[in-house]
């Protein structure tokens, strides 16, 4: 089966074709024949050395893959082959809390990830994509889109009529968009760029705040307010935003902590988190549970994934440099087809 795995060193340079046997799946396994990957900062930073400079290579990157079942293992009934499924991000975290051993079966990490033609993964992980959506648009989901879901509604318990503020226009914060639209929720939107802002206003955010234009933005969040500061906030820029964040959330008010963005190591002021009562709840993807109420919710609205761009597979180390380069708007994918 043909590849691309990170090679002899870190860094795009190395993330190179190659090719390997196809596997065989074994009991209680299937055979999923990769149609479609997308990528995410995490995927990035894992070619880069960033994530993990530690490390085995070589390493096949990327956790967000869909496709169908091309085989399946002794004593698996409850799928057949040519079946439309989406691979989790956690193969072993199917629901409850997340543990060091769950946490260890992620894609992409120290598990190859999706970027190759065949994966033979656990057939009791997998979940059947929603009949409105291709596989591009499935692949874009176990990642970004169950983070969203996670910070919103599980860690951030997000109830109609309350506001949330969403930092970006990447997959997570495009997702939260969606979904906190569909909930009843008001939503501030902050984005660098006026023309991303424009087309996030068409998926239907009551606020949106170029954050370039207007440094101090957690001064006009708590103006929008009332001068209370949010519910929620989905936190993706890390310590370089987070100080601004806690000010710009009200009193007892959540904070699902995501990203990485800006920094992962940087001094926290916890004054704002002890006298405001704040919540912050670290955010790690989410669990096959949550990805399948996910489900629920995307088929019962019809919502379908923000796709920036789509790469053929051939075409992998560029939908990297064009993902390097921060300028899309959604998804980023590729397609094996």
């Amino acid at each position: 089966m043909k590849l691309f795995e990170i090679r002899g060193g870190f860094g795009l340079d190395h993330l190179v074709p190659g090719e390997r046997p196809q596997p065989e799946p074994g009991p209680g396994e299937a055979l999923v024949r990769i149609r479609a990957a997308s990528l995410n900062y995490r995927d990035l930073l894992m070619v880069e050395g960033k994530y993990n400079p530690k490390l085995k290579l070589p390493r096949i990157p990327a956790s967000d893959g869909a496709g169908e079942i091309a085989a399946i293992g002794a004593g698996v009934s409850d799928w057949k082959t040519g079946e439309r499924v989406v691979l989790p991000f956690f193969p072993a975290w199917r629901e409850g809390t997340l543990t060091q051993a769950k946490a260890a079966s992620a894609l992409g990490g120290d598990v190859d990830g999706v970027l190759r033609e065949f994966v033979t993964i656990p057939a009791d992980c997998l979940l059947r994509i929603p009949g409105h959506l291709d596989f591009i648009q499935a692949a874009s989901l176990p990642c970004a889109a169950v983070t969203a879901w996670h910070g919103l509604f599980v860690a951030g318990a997000l109830h109609p009529g309350q506001t949330v503020l969403l930092q970006g226009t990447g997959g997570v914060s495009i997702f939260g968009l969606q979904l906190a639209k569909v909930s009843g929720a008001r939503i501030i939107i902050l984005s660098s760029s006026d023309a991303k802002l424009d087309r996030a206003r068409t998926l239907g955010p009551d606020e949106t705040i170029n954050y370039k234009t207007t440094p101090d933005w957690e001064k006009k969040v708590l103006e929008l307010t009332g001068g209370e500061g949010v519910d929620l906030t989905l936190e993706v820029g890390g310590t370089g935003t987070l100080p601004r964040t806690l000010r710009a959330t009200r009193y007892g008010g959540r904070v699902s902590l995501i990203g990485v963005l800006s920094g992962i190591a940087g001094d926290v002021p916890i004054g704002p988190i002890l006298h405001k009562m704040l919540q912050i709840n670290g955010i790690y993807v989410g669990s096959h549970a949550m990805f399948a109420d996910l489900n629920r919710v995307l088929a019962q609205h019809r919502i379908e994934p923000v796709l920036d761009r789509v790469f053929d597979f051939a075409e992998t180390p560029a939908a990297f440099q064009y993902f390097q380069k921060g300028l899309h708007f959604g998804k980023v994918c590729v397609t094996f087809a």
